[in-house]
C-alpha cells in the first residue's frame, strides 16, 4: 500500500521551461500506482487560499514541451522574515495554518513543491509543522545545493548561446562592445557557461572577494588588448548579481524588494557601459539585457529528461514515505537529498573549474 494516496503539487518563484514536463511526470507516475494529483494555483498562494484543480492525465497530455507552468506561479512566502542577533529568522504567520487546514480538508497525504531555494526553503520549513514534502529544484540560476542541474538552466543557456551567436555578427559589423547581461543573482552558472558556449572575450560573475567580483579597470584592459590585436570588438557576458569593485562590491540593484527579502537587481550592464563610455575607447559600448528570455519558450530535451526523472523520482519518494528532500541529480543518478543540506549548500557558486577552462583558453 502507498505511503500518499492523494498527493498535492506547486510551482512556485521564477518559472523556466521544463516544469510541465515534471508536472506530467508527476501525474502520469501516480496514476500509474493509483494517486491522485491536485495541482496548486499560483505557488503557495494555492494551498493558502485554497485554490486548486485535480490533475488528470488529459490535463497534462501535450505539455511535454512547453514552457512555463500550467499551474501559475508567484513569490508567496507563509513565513515572516525576521533579523535577530545577526540571524535571519523566519517566523510562522497565518498562512501556514490555513496550508495546513487546506491539504487536511482535502485530503492531501504528501506535497511536491517546484522551484528554487524560496520555494524550497518553505517546504522545508512546513515540514517543522507537519507538512510532509518532497522538493523538486527548478531554477535557470543553477544554484540549489545538492543537485549538479536543477530543471530549466540547460534551456537557458541555450537562448543566451542562441544569443550571443547572433550579437558577434553585429558586434564585429559595427566595431563595438557589446555587454549581455544575463540572469544570475549569487553564481555565474549561466554567465559562465554561456559565455564559454558562445565565445564571450569576459564574463563577470558575482562569486569574489568581498571587495568585489570585477573592476572596470580589467574589462578596460581585455578590450584594448584586443584591440592591439587588431580585433576592433569585444563580447562582454555579465551576471545581474556581478559586484563591481568601484561600488565597494555593492551590486546594482532597483530597489524593489519581494516576499523573501531579495532586492530586485538589474541595471549592472547599463552601469558598466556608462563606465566605459568614460574611457576614451575607440569602440561604441552597447548592452542587450536578456532578462525574461532567459526563462522563456520550449524546454532543451536535456531538461525534458531531467524535469521527467525529477518528477517520477518526486512520486515514489512520497509513495515510499521519504520527505523533507529533493531529488537530487549526483552525476548519473537522482537521489533523495536532505531540504536542510541543500538549502545549507544554496546557493551554490559556479564550478571552479569552468572558471579555470575559462582562463585557459582568453577568457577574463
Amino acid at each position: 500500500m502507498p505511503e500518499a494516496k492523494r498527493i498535492g503539487v506547486l510551482t512556485g518563484g521564477g518559472d523556466s521551461p521544463g516544469i510541465n514536463s515534471a508536472l506530467r511526470a508527476i501525474v502520469r507516475r501516480a496514476h500509474a500506482a493509483g494517486v491522485e494529483v491536485i495541482g496548486f494555483q499560483d505557488g503557495w498562494k494555492g494551498p493558502i487560499e485554497g485554490n486548486y484543480q485535480p490533475l488528470t492525465l488529459a490535463d497534462v497530455s501535450g505539455i511535454l514541451y512547453l514552457g512555463g507552468t500550467i499551474l501559475g506561479t508567484s513569490r508567496t512566502n507563509p513565513f515572516a522574515k525576521k533579523e535577530q542577533d545577526g540571524k535571519t529568522l523566519w517566523e510562522p504567520t497565518e498562512k501556514v495554518e490555513a496550508i495546513k487546514d487546506n491539504l487536511e480538508t482535502l485530503g492531501i497525504d504528501a506535497l511536491i513543491a517546484i522551484g528554487g531555494d524560496d520555494t524550497l526553503g518553505v517546504a522545508h520549513r512546513l515540514g517543522e509543522h507537519g507538512v510532509k514534502a518532497v522538493g523538486i529544484p527548478q531554477t535557470i540560476d543553477n544554484d540549489i545545493g545538492g543537485t549538479d542541474y536543477a530543471i530549466g538552466f540547460h534551456s537557458a543557456l541555450a537562448t543566451v548561446t542562441d544569443a550571443l551567436d547572433k550579437l558577434h555578427t553585429t558586434a564585429h559589423a559595427h566595431h563595438r562592445v557589446l555587454i549581455v547581461e544575463v540572469m544570475g543573482r549569487d553564481s555565474g552558472w549561466i554567465a559562465v557557461y554561456g559565455g564559454l558556449a558562445g565565445g564571450a572575450d569576459v564574463i563577470l560573475v558575482p562569486e569574489g572577494p568581498p571587495e568585489g567580483s570585477f573592476s572596470v579597470d580589467e574589462v578596460e584592459h581585455v578590450i584594448r588588448r584586443r584591440l592591439e590585436q587588431g580585433k576592433r570588438f569585444s563580447i562582454v557576458v555579465v551576471a545581474e548579481g556581478a559586484r563591481p569593485r568601484e561600488l565597494g562590491g555593492r551590486q546594482v540593484a532597483s530597489g524593489e524588494v519581494d516576499a523573501f527579502g531579495h532586492v530586485q537587481l538589474g541595471g549592472v550592464g547599463y552601469w558598466l557601459a556608462d563606465q566605459l563610455k568614460q574611457r576614451d575607447l575607440p569602440l561604441t559600448p552597447r548592452v542587450t539585457v536578456l532578462a525574461y528570455l532567459q526563462r522563456g519558450g520550449i524546454a532543451t530535451p536535456f531538461d525534458r529528461l531531467l524535469a521527467t526523472r525529477f518528477g517520477v523520482k518526486a512520486v515514489e519518494f512520497a509513495l515510499e514515505g521519504v520527505y523533507d528532500v529533493l531529488t537530487g541529480l549526483r552525476g548519473t543518478t537522482v537521489e533523495p537529498v536532505p531540504l536542510a543540506q541543500a538549502l545549507a549548500e544554496s546557493p551554490k557558486p559556479v564550478d571552479p573549474e569552468l572558471l579555470r577552462v575559462a582562463k585557459a583558453i582568453g577568457i577574463s
